[in-house]
């Protein structure tokens, strides 16, 4: 909901202002159709240069990539197309998560899906693999938007706990499968700790920042500041360990926009699948990742 209404709220004040220079230049003689055909590039200007930021701060703290993972020029045009294209399409989706992400009426199931997402997002930015999911038969499919969103991962990880007791109650099931980007990889690190793991069947994170990014010094913030490389709840978190935790999975990108340096998404305590050639956002509209989280689903039955 938080997220949503900031959304909301931001693109409202950003239409407002361009619309009140718009008028300005209108009453002053200009005509009203290159302003109404500039409207959608005002839109697009905002994740362009968000993606664009990004890329710069993930390229200079960038993790040193073997040869063979080297994408060059078009592979690196390629790769901003698609974080581009995704990050514009999420702020509608975002703003409409709850018509587009509703739970699953409660039936018998035997493995459900939990989806969790990263820091300043909500359930919104699973649309495209939900809708990819279901289309293939897998789920019943269930999420989470949690916040608020700046508040402490720990609380998060509360939440967490709270939205599998009632999947497990609306399925019958025993235990969930959580598939987490980015911050939710640590939500659930902490859910372990706090909440055990025996209420999970298998955890695979996406694009999650294992051992924090460079990039969660941009902004304020518990969660972001928990998400600093090298402070000390991410030193006191450790790995998932004690009775029940199960298999975890990482997913992650040599060219993770918004994860520096990249590795540190790989962990020690589980597998990890590495990928190329795929920015941070662009990982939940990717058809290779989404081929890997159907076996992994699989892989948990």
């Amino acid at each position: 909901m938080w997220t949503a209404i900031t959304l909301a709220v931001a693109y409202g004040a950003i239409f407002a202002l361009y619309g009140w220079w718009a008028l300005g230049h209108i009453a002053a003689g200009a005509t009203l159709l290159p302003f109404v055909l500039a409207l959608p590039l005002v839109y697009l200007a905002v994740p362009f240069l968000i993606v664009l930021a990004w890329l710069a701060i993930a390229w200079v703290f960038r993790a040193d990539r073997p040869r063979e993972v080297r994408i060059g020029v078009r592979g690196t045009l390629r790769l901003f197309w698609h974080e581009f294209v995704t990050i514009a399409g999420n702020a509608p989706r975002m703003i409409l998560y709850r018509v587009l992400m509703p739970d699953p009426p409660p039936a018998p199931a035997d493995r459900p899906v939990l989806l969790l997402h990263g820091v300043l997002c909500n359930a919104g930015v699973w649309h495209p693999f939900a809708r990819w999911a279901r289309h293939k038969g897998i789920g019943p499919i269930y999420a989470l938007s949690y916040g608020p969103p700046l508040a402490s991962i720990e609380l998060f990880a509360d939440q967490a706990a709270e939205k599998i007791d009632s999947i497990l109650a609306a399925t019958g099931a025993t235990r969930v499968v959580v598939i987490a980007h980015s911050m939710g990889g640590l939500v659930m690190r902490a859910y372990f700790r706090r909440h055990g793991g025996s209420k999970v069947a298998r955890l695979v994170t996406v694009g999650s920042r294992h051992e924090g990014s460079v990039h969660a010094w941009m902004a304020a913030g518990t969660s972001l500041a928990q998400m600093r490389p090298g402070n000390a709840w991410l030193a006191e978190l450790g790995a998932p360990s004690g009775d029940g935790v199960p298999p975890v999975v990482s997913i992650w990108s040599w060219h993770d926009s918004m994860v520096a340096p990249q590795t540190s998404s790989r962990i020690a305590f589980g597998d990890n699948i590495v990928l190329g050639g795929i920015a941070h956002n662009a990982l939940l509209r990717d058809p290779q990742v989404f081929g890997h989280l159907a076996e992994e689903i699989e892989r948990a039955r």
